[in-house]
């Protein structure tokens, strides 16, 4: 007789995870604003080419500060929602008894492969929510959290944006409505994201105190 592993603490805690980190980029989201009311300094934007910077604004400053607490605490969310996609997946097979259409190792490559990522990790929650119960329709958060979430990942100025923070900064001061309707979409995705959590973690912790028996 197997026992299903614990999943309720692990499901709190990665749903309270991206919720700090759905904070984090809300307040990126507001200093993109704060920036662009205030206009371009005097000096012109930070980075002024050729390897030279000027000393940033105390606002600029500030900026810095809530993009690296916002990293920080994006990947601490990603490596505890990690932890509780692998537990949940595993709990999963013991209840279907079928092994998952995706190996062990996707739970980690399926976000950082190019074009897998679109739908793999998606795919991985809701097989793990079908195996767990198989009697009840995918909760329709699923799909409005991946939905936020390649919307702020395919945008351009989101988890893909390959510039620097004073070139955001840039950004901001020239047009700033990609950028805020960006980390909105990524705000809506933990959102979105902390509910579809609770609901595969529902699931399976109304069941762990059954046994499971494999012959």
């Amino acid at each position: 007789m197997i026992s299903l592993s614990p999943v309720r603490t692990i499901g709190v805690v990665a749903s309270s995870a991206l919720l700090l980190a759905g904070g984090a980029w809300a307040v990126r989201a507001v200093w993109d604003l704060r920036l662009a009311g205030a206009g371009v300094p005097a000096g012109g934007v930070p980075d002024q080419g050729g390897g030279r910077h000027r000393p940033l604004t105390s606002l600029e400053n500030g900026y810095h500060l809530v993009s690296s607490a916002g990293a920080v605490l994006t990947v601490l969310c990603a490596v505890v929602f990690l932890m509780w996609l692998g537990r949940v997946r595993d709990n999963a097979w013991l209840l279907s008894g079928q092994a998952p259409r995706y190996s062990g190792i996707w739970v980690f490559l399926g976000w950082v492969i190019p074009l897998g990522n679109l739908w793999i990790p998606r795919g991985i929650v809701a097989d793990v929510f079908r195996d767990s119960a198989p009697e009840r329709r995918l909760p329709w958060v699923v799909n409005v959290w991946w939905g936020f979430w390649l919307l702020g990942l395919v945008s351009g100025v989101g988890l893909l944006s390959s510039d620097t923070t004073d070139e955001l900064i840039a950004r901001a001061y020239e047009d700033v409505w990609p950028l805020v309707l960006s980390d909105l979409a990524l705000v809506a995705a933990a959102v979105a994201g902390a509910f579809a959590i609770r609901a595969v973690t529902r699931v399976q912790a109304e069941r762990e105190g059954e046994g499971i028996v494999r012959v």
